[in-house]
């Protein structure tokens, strides 16, 4: 059953080849026999997946199960579940158990989902390699010795080793097509406002988007119909109708233009990635696309622009865990100021430490002109050069990253470095655009990506010319060892 497609899966429901609950016990199993070794969850809700399976079986029975009922998902765990622990991969948050549902969490269930888990991810979702969890490391299903890309690594991983066939994740600087490309998943960011960010535990607000992954667009199409829609509880959540994503994967291909931008497959590609890409774009031009030439001037300042305003955002919004507020609490503190001081350096990791330090000072007084307002306007400078190179084509294709899964512990010592890992992915958060990443190809053994960019609120576009590409190709039924 862990082979199968979200509507082979529903279709076995509604034939009764199984029921829900015998759906889920064949994940939980998963589970429980190889998550030991992957570490993609954080905490397994056996007791409330059989819940969930239950309520699914009888909405099967009595007709009112709709085309997600009775199918698992893991949620990252940044994600907030009514009675259930939302860690968010941090000591700060260790016990924390939610009193309410995130939107995107609700809409979910109400779709009839059978929630299996949460997510292991990077501790506050800052990282690129799902490394700096407080519970550890999610391993790649590939290759276990390598990264499964962050910050939601636990969700792909989950995704790529048959422990569920969705997942949610979060994606601020390509937190979900960075895993998806490393671990052979189709992972799709949307428009910024398109899904709720009410009760995800926010990391860089104006960045930070809700999204998902499965193993093909058809896939994703089902889960991004549940998740999306306006949110009164957001403010910065979007008043457009929720178009039927399934419906829009007919569109034709024939015709379209995409753009190449020359800017992202320069110096710092790996040339069997880049190769992998090139191999895609041609498949795209027989398939009738038209590939057009394009530039993004302003893209190659897209990590330092990042790395400005996500820290700022983060330092601001990690301010409210100080162990008074929300959060761990150090024991004994001597005073007012020891309680503060020892409460945050017990409770995050060095990764989050440097973060908040570097948010701190480009926001201090004196600083904030030269560096935060500074980052600003080129953000809009970026957010232009997309706007102009859409006048002119119907999508952007590129890498989804500059190399396949590296080793664990390869870039630990060299944090500059790994943020250069989301040199492609930063550039559409900065925009607010949506973009997925689809598995194109194999470089020694392990899987690369491809990703599409739209314009605002296109996901059916991207969906369908990512479809259209599936059809045509197989790389996205390839299985790690542990999924076959």
């Amino acid at each position: 059953m862990h082979t199968l497609s979200v509507s082979e899966l529903a279709q076995g429901l509604r034939d009764k080849s199984y029921s829900a609950v015998e759906l889920a016990e064949h994940f939980l199993a998963r589970i429980k026999a190889h998550d030991g070794h992957i570490n993609a969850l954080i905490t397994c809700t056996e007791n409330e997946a059989l819940d969930d399976a239950r309520r699914a079986d009888a909405a099967l029975a009595d007709g009112t199960a709709g085309a997600l009922t009775g199918i698992p998902l893991v949620h990252k765990d940044i994600f907030l579940t009514e009675g259930v622990r939302t860690t968010c991969a941090s000591r700060m948050l260790d016990n924390f158990v939610a009193p309410f549902d995130a939107t995107v969490v609700a809409k979910l269930k109400q779709a009839g989902v059978v929630s299996l888990g949460k997510a292991n991810m990077d501790e506050f979702a800052m990282g690129s390699s799902n490394e700096t969890s407080y519970y550890g490391a999610s391993r790649n299903p590939w290759d276990a010795e390598r990264i499964a890309g962050g910050s939601s690594g636990g969700s792909a991983a989950a995704v790529a080793a048959g422990f569920a066939p969705l997942a949610t994740g979060t994606d601020t600087g390509g937190s979900v097509r960075q895993p998806a490309a490393l671990t052979g998943l189709t992972g799709l960011k949307p428009t910024y406002g398109r899904c709720s960010r009410w009760g995800i535990v926010a990391f860089a607000s104006s960045l930070d988007q809700a999204g998902g992954f499965a193993r093909s667009a058809e896939d994703l199409a089902l889960m991004l119909g549940a998740m999306a829609g306006f949110d009164p509880k957001d403010s910065t959540s979007a008043q457009q109708d929720v178009p039927d994503y399934l419906a829009e994967l007919a569109q034709p291909l024939a015709g379209i233009k995409i753009g190449r931008p020359r800017e992202f497959f320069a110096a710092g590609l790996d040339a069997a990635t880049g190769a992998a890409v090139d191999a895609a774009i041609e498949q795209y031009r027989q398939l009738g696309a038209e590939i057009v030439d394009i530039s993004l001037p302003n893209v190659g300042l897209s990590v330092p622009t990042y790395y400005v305003v996500a820290p700022a955002e983060a330092s601001s919004n990690l301010a409210r865990f100080d162990g008074v507020r929300y959060g761990h609490r150090a024991d004994s503190p001597a005073n007012l100021k020891d309680l503060y001081s020892r409460s945050r350096g017990e409770g995050f990791g060095r990764e989050v430490q440097r973060r908040i330090m570097i948010g701190a000072y480009v926001l201090s007084h004196g600083y904030y002109d030269a560096y935060y307002l500074q980052a600003q306007k080129v953000r809009q400078l970026i957010a232009a050069d997309f706007e102009r190179a859409f006048a002119n084509v119907d999508l952007i294709i590129g890498p989804t990253t500059p190399t396949p899964a590296y080793k664990l512990g390869e870039k630990n010592n060299d944090p500059v470095t790994m943020y250069l890992d989301d040199i492609y992915t930063v550039s559409a958060n900065l925009a607010g655009l949506p973009a997925l990443s689809a598995p194109c190809g194999m470089v020694e053994g392990l899987p690369v990506g491809m990703q599409l960019i739209g314009p605002q609120f296109a996901e059916g576009r991207l969906l369908a010319a990512t479809h259209a590409y599936q059809q045509a190709t197989d790389w996205h039924l390839q299985r790690a060892e542990v999924a076959q």
